[in-house]
């Protein structure tokens, strides 16, 4: 059955940092396998906080932690010849504090590489929604990319494009911005291998979900980079938490279609007088429960795993 976890705690194991969803906690050497390579090691948790308008909500939702993580690790494993990730393949259990249970983190923590976080969203855009619509109104331009006149809500856009945005601090808005700003931030060469990832990845990524009727309208990733300069593919990874994804039969342009992900949450925070910034109200069980379905749904859909 699914476990719930709120917040971790990891006696023994540093805490580095504590996310919209996940924990991070620093591995002590003497707690990993003694043919473990150089290096330092970090056990990432996927809780089962809910952000929504950039606040964490008061209540889980059930299971969420382990199906983003376990839909992460299907696709690092599915484009491990694309790009390298930060995965280790260390069993979680093995890093534990004693006293522990292990199995209320077996589905939701991975022991990854420590790594150099490039200071970017890189965002892969196949279809002209959201942020990407709303700066297409403005300017007829996505981060800096001339687009077509005319385009509509929801269409798909004759090519993927790459639209990276600032990466802000919990609470904080990211903002797009355009690739020559990139550049400007972390250097020309970097900024070419990880656009060139994200748009390889993206187009993989989008025709194997299509073959499962699912639309994957767009994608956030984040990379990091070892000692050595190498590029990986790190956090999480075509999520309903960090993609949008659609189902195809009820995709139509002009519309923003139904997704895979909080819109639940989201529609409902919408009608109550809230003004989007902490705390973040409590929420019916309904709306738990609708949220919890779309998860399971899309794991079930990508990946072929069934959760409960």
């Amino acid at each position: 059955m699914p476990t719930t976890l709120l917040q971790s705690d990891l006696p023994g194991l540093p805490l580095r940092h504590r996310g919209k969803v996940r924990d991070v906690f620093d591995i002590p050497r003497e707690r990993l396998p003694a043919d473990t390579p150089a290096g330092d090691y970090l056990l990432i948790v996927a809780t089962d906080r809910l952000s929504a308008f950039d606040v964490v909500l008061p209540d889980p939702i059930p299971g969420k932690g382990e199906m983003l993580c376990q839909v992460s690790n299907f696709w690092f494993a599915k484009t491990a010849h694309l790009m390298p990730n930060h995965l280790t393949g260390i069993d979680v259990a093995s890093v534990l504090p004693a006293g522990v249970d292990p199995a209320l983190y077996a589905r939701r923590a991975v022991v990854t590489r420590r790594l150099k976080p490039v200071p970017v969203e890189a965002i892969a855009r196949g279809y002209l929604i959201g942020s990407g619509w709303n700066d297409y109104q403005r300017t007829g331009q996505v981060s800096g990319i001339a687009l077509p006149d005319g385009l509509q809500q929801a269409q798909k856009l004759p090519e993927p494009i790459f639209t990276p945005s600032t990466k802000a601090a919990v609470g904080d808005h990211d903002e797009n911005i355009d690739f020559d700003t990139m550049v400007r931030s972390v250097g020309a060469e970097l900024a070419e291998k990880v656009r060139d990832a994200t748009l390889r990845i993206y187009r993989f990524a989008a025709d194997y979900a299509a073959e499962r009727g699912i639309l994957l309208a767009d994608t956030k990733f984040e990379f990091g980079t070892d000692a050595d300069g190498r590029l990986y593919i790190m956090d999480e990874m075509l999520t309903p938490d960090s993609s949008r994804y659609w189902p195809a039969d009820e995709y139509a342009v002009g519309t923003s279609p139904p997704s895979y992900d909080k819109q639940f949450v989201r529609d409902y925070l919408e009608t109550l007088d809230w003004d989007k910034t902490a705390p973040g109200p409590a929420l019916p069980a309904e709306v738990i429960a609708r949220t919890r379905g779309k998860y399971a749904e899309a794991l079930q859909k990508l990946a072929g795993i069934h959760i409960d």
